[in-house]
């Protein structure tokens, strides 16, 4: 999935330049204050929506959103924002 959106290779090469931006955080890490938390909805709806092991399942509409919501929550928890959450919800690729 990663492969085919945003712009191509951006994130390998941020990645690569800025190793640090790539850090396991928990509710235990010592975070430093943001003011804004910014998150692109494309990659926090698709895994919250679809099983990532291929397995078969259906969920109803609200258990989606309810685990969209309960994901934002972690984040939120973790990032506490002290004055904007910014969600950007885009359209699938014409191509896709």
């Amino acid at each position: 999935i990663a492969a085919s959106m945003g712009i191509p290779k951006f994130f390998r090469w941020l990645s690569e330049r800025y190793p640090l931006i790539n850090q396991d955080v928990t509710h235990d890490t010592n975070m430093p204050e943001f003011d804004n938390l910014y998150l692109d909805m494309n990659g926090i709806i698709h895994p919250c929506t679809h099983g990532d092991d291929g397995a078969q399942f259906k969920l109803t509409e609200d258990q989606m959103f309810i685990n969209i919501g309960k994901f934002i929550d972690e984040l939120m928890k973790v990032v506490k924002p002290q004055q904007l959450l910014f969600l950007a919800v885009t359209c699938y690729r014409p191509t896709a």
